[in-house]
């Protein structure tokens, strides 16, 4: 009865609701802890672990398509302190991408990608870029597959997978667009940040996002050689 009540309060505007970024927080939190918390379908720790810079998650992205497809999520990016221990302060990101052919039908898909060098960082940081176009990007191998992981760290800036309908796997995102989103970051913290001043600039973790934090934290709360 309780929860009908402040459903109907919601509806009537007497309770303020969550802003859609607390959410959209909370539902990266989720993702990354069931993906981890499955060993044998998870991101390689080692992978995690070595030489990782970045992660970025957008839960739900949304692919729509009728002859044309198309996809679009906002998700949470944090990068390594640069001393290696712990993770930076979030800053927002959008994905975007497209796809030609007959297709009909739709679905949602939670997106995960480590950034394993520097350079991939600086990309990342921009205000735009396409995978694939100036970072090279590849599908990431799940589980406990060593091997892969280390033949991968050779050669691929970034490593991408996809969550869709319960499984996890390694995703070639080429051509799909990542860009910060200056909008959503001054909801999170309150006056204007881009992306890389958040990882950049020490900035504090914002109520909101200590969660999602303090999963990257733990489980790979520093970055080994």
């Amino acid at each position: 009865m309780a929860r009908i009540l402040i459903g109907v309060l919601i509806t009537l505007g007497l309770v303020a609701a969550e802003p859609d970024y607390v959410d959209r927080l909370n539902d990266a939190s989720s993702v990354l802890r069931e993906i981890m918390e499955t060993p044998d379908q998870a991101i390689p720790q080692e992978l995690l672990d070595r030489r990782s810079e970045c992660a970025v998650i957008v839960p739900g992205v949304k692919k729509a398509a009728f002859i044309i497809g198309a996809r679009y999520g906002k998700g949470y990016m944090s990068c390594r302190n640069k001393n290696g221990m712990g993770w930076t302060a979030p800053g927002t990101v959008r994905i975007e991408g497209g796809s030609f052919g007959f297709q009909i039908g739709g679905s949602e898909t939670d997106v995960v990608l480590l950034v394993m060098n520097r350079r991939g960082e600086e990309r990342l940081l921009k205000s735009k870029f396409t995978l694939g176009a100036g970072a090279a990007v590849a599908a990431g191998p799940v589980g406990r597959s060593t091997k892969a992981a280390t033949d991968l760290l050779l050669t691929a800036q970034i490593l991408s997978w996809s969550r869709s309908r319960g499984v996890f796997a390694g995703v070639s995102l080429q051509g799909a667009t990542l860009r910060q989103d200056l909008d959503d970051n001054r909801e999170l913290y309150g006056g204007r940040l881009t992306n890389r001043e958040t990882v950049q600039r020490n900035t504090p973790v914002p109520e909101a996002a200590k969660e999602f934090i303090s999963l990257l934290n733990k489980y790979s709360s520093r970055r080994t050689s």
